[in-house]
């Protein structure tokens, strides 16, 4: 195996490919969703074992709310299943869970489950497993900008100084606060778009885009992303 230099903190995954995946095999759409479950496991583990400290899956988009109910109800469903299933493994590797985006379109009993998951795992460090859930880039920008105006009609008073805002300081506001920016976001599927996904988090982004279609992505793929990340020389703009 060859040994990976320069790991990177934070990779995030555009999970695509599961449909097709399923169609090619001649089965429901929901199977390809089910098998990519396991590569989400796959990958959570060889995270864990090459040292990246945040691992971030594009789980459903806000956009997806506009798929067919069956299979919307299909992916809230296994979702639900998999929260429970996965918290004993979570627990026992110190792995932390979080859930990100317009929660309050999702049902009742899944967040439930997902404050569950979240405060039974909140004390864990070696890896936090972020899941991006009815989430888009553009939402999160907007949700954020509506804050940050919250803040100041609430605060006459201290209107110049909020109005001074930086980068960093705006980036409180979105919902990845706390969260290091993603060093390197993978898509699957020989797709190569961001598709509405961290939109502000990703400007300095490293991306590997993948024909392998997610179900079919595990250790190996992950691996060899890694790989190819360590070997890229990141600038920000600036010469080296």
């Amino acid at each position: 195996m060859k040994t990976i230099d320069r790991v990177p903190v934070h990779v995030s995954i555009i999970m695509d490919g599961n449909g097709r995946w399923a169609r090619e095999r001649g089965l429901e759409r929901a199977a390809g969703h089910v098998e990519g479950v396991e590569s989400v496991r796959a990958c959570t583990e060889a995270a864990v074992e090459c040292g990246v400290r945040y691992l971030s899956l594009y789980a459903f988009s806000e956009e997806n709310w506009g798929r067919p109910q069956e299979e919307v109800n299909a992916l809230m469903a296994l979702m639900f299943k998999s929260m429970i299933e996965e918290l004993s493994t979570f627990l026992e590797n110190g792995i932390r869970f979080i859930v990100l985006g317009h929660r309050e379109r999702l049902g009742d009993e899944l967040n439930r489950t997902i404050d569950d998951c979240m405060e039974k795992t909140s004390g864990n460090t070696v890896l936090t497993l972020v899941v991006f859930l009815s989430y888009s880039g553009k939402w999160d920008i907007l949700q954020a900008a509506k804050r940050y105006a919250r803040e100041i009609l609430s605060c006459p008073g201290k209107a110049d100084e909020l109005l001074s805002i930086d980068e960093d300081g705006f980036g409180k506001y979105l919902v990845t606060e706390g969260i290091p920016d993603p060093d390197l976001i993978i898509r699957t599927s020989g797709e190569m778009r961001l598709s509405n996904y961290l939109l502000w988090q990703g400007a300095y982004s490293e991306f590997l885009f993948s024909d392998i279609l997610w179900p079919d992505f595990r250790k190996e793929e992950f691996r060899s992303a890694l790989l190819s990340y360590s070997k890229r020389d990141r600038r920000y703009g600036k010469v080296k």
